[in-house]
């Protein structure tokens, strides 16, 4: 496995003010050693700043002010808050590299839909990483080695537990091929709700998806499935954390028009599977075909 490191700290840190970006900056160099283990950095108003790193935390003792929260998300919008405000309202905003930033605060709801969040009061930078070649074990039981294709997975793990990375690095291989079992590339389509698959920035996708791969994003897994599956004549559809019964409706259609479908949701056991009646019935009808557990 090829662990992808991105200069985080040139993607990152560009966005905090000074006093900031030198009491991280100093941390980060005091314990060089773990540099490439660090996973988040959370920013709190009026509270210390605390990196995550690996199984444990490291607690600066600056604390950030309600101002310097504001610059922060002012440079994370470029200094255009009302055009990121739509991708606020989801918690997140995506930035160059790849790097996710959650968004919290008092949130305003308008008929049922968050439609602001004002008085931001947290902020969490989790910090992109690919594992190529993470995937090769579970790759084994996806191909369909007999027929060349693929058969309708689910990967099933617990959250945290690396499923979309693993996903991803599924799309990665089908979409570019396999030369040494002779598996031709296929066209695979993604639902990316969240932006954690392919990590679009300005419509680039930052993390390797493939040659083959198209990405919706920010649309609901059911909604966006039917558009790949009317605009982009896929072969395979790619979606991460399934589970509503409209998710099933969906993947009941393309895989009735003949589409492979690749999926994860969270669960640990058989029975976490069995208690989603629509979605079981898919694996009873045999149209899913593999479940894998991480």
């Amino acid at each position: 496995m090829i662990f992808i490191m991105r200069n985080f700290r040139e993607e990152i840190l560009k966005y905090f003010p000074v006093n900031i970006y030198k009491n991280i900056n100093e941390t980060i160099k005091e314990n060089a050693k773990y540099e490439n283990e660090i996973e988040e950095i959370r920013i709190r108003v009026n509270n210390p700043i605390i990196l995550k790193i690996g199984q444990f935390e490291k607690i600066l003792e600056y604390k950030v002010s309600s101002n310097e929260l504001i610059q922060i998300l002012e440079k994370l919008c470029e200094n255009s808050i009302y055009a990121y405000k739509n991708q606020m309202c989801e918690g997140y905003i995506t930035i160059n590299g790849g790097h996710r930033v959650g968004i919290v605060g008092s949130v305003v709801i308008e008929q049922e839909k968050i439609v602001n969040i004002k008085y931001i009061s947290s902020l969490n930078f989790r910090i992109a990483r690919e594992i190529i070649d993470c995937s090769q074990k579970v790759l084994n039981q996806i191909i369909d080695i007999q027929n060349l294709n693929i058969f309708n997975t689910i990967i099933v793990a617990p959250p945290g537990c690396g499923k979309t990375t693993v996903l991803r690095d599924v799309i990665r291989k089908i979409s570019n091929g396999i030369p040494e079992i002779s598996f031709k590339g296929r066209t695979i389509g993604v639902v990316d709700e969240r932006g954690e698959i392919a990590a679009m920035y300005k419509g680039v996708p930052q993390n390797d998806i493939g040659i083959r791969t198209d990405v919706i994003e920010n649309i609901s897994k059911s909604k966006g499935m039917k558009i790949l599956l009317r605009s982009m004549t896929p072969q395979i559809i790619a979606c991460d954390e399934i589970g509503t019964s409209e998710d099933v409706k969906a993947i009941k259609e393309i895989l009735t028009c003949g589409v492979k479908g690749i999926f994860t949701m969270h669960g640990r056991t058989i029975e976490d599977i069995r208690n989603k009646r629509e979605l079981y019935d898919l694996v009873q009808n045999r149209q899913i075909e593999k479940i894998v557990f991480l």
